[in-house]
């Protein structure tokens, strides 16, 4: 196994895991509303209603922090180890899973776990397991 020390920056996750929490609190101390993203999106491919205003000004947020993060310093390069046809399939496996796990991993593994929820504790337990599985079968056994 080869370990990428130059990646290894703890600062920045502790940094980054304190801004989602932050985030995760607000949304429900001011809304009630959980923040996981498929909820979020979903709500907004439905019908507009009155709370479409924060889902647009979240889901906003989320595209435009980078950029804003980019105008501080220099993004890290992006490197996909896959071709598009995989990429398309992990994105509609995704979406699969947070349908049947009625939520996603933001959801259940940051508010979930927040709050103590065992249907979360489950949920994320079942997606970390299944990506442990994925990832071995596909990278040492299928030699992807």
């Amino acid at each position: 196994m080869h370990i990428a020390w130059n990646s290894f920056t703890p600062g920045g996750a502790l940094v980054g895991g304190m801004l989602i929490g932050a985030a995760a609190a607000l949304l429900v101390l001011f809304t009630g509303r959980i923040a996981g993203i498929s909820g979020i999106v979903a709500g907004l491919l439905q019908r507009p209603s009155r709370d479409t205003g924060w889902r647009v000004l979240f889901v906003l947020g989320l595209l435009l922090a980078p950029l804003l993060y980019g105008a501080i310093t220099a993004l890290p390069a992006v490197r996909i180890d896959a071709g598009y046809p995989q990429v398309v399939l992990a994105g509609l496996l995704v979406g699969v899973g947070t349908r049947y796990g009625a939520g996603c991993t933001s959801g259940h593994g940051v508010c979930g776990l927040s709050r103590f929820s065992p249907r979360s504790a489950v949920a994320t337990a079942s997606f970390m397991g299944a990506g442990f599985v994925s990832v071995y079968l596909l990278r040492h056994l299928a030699g992807f």
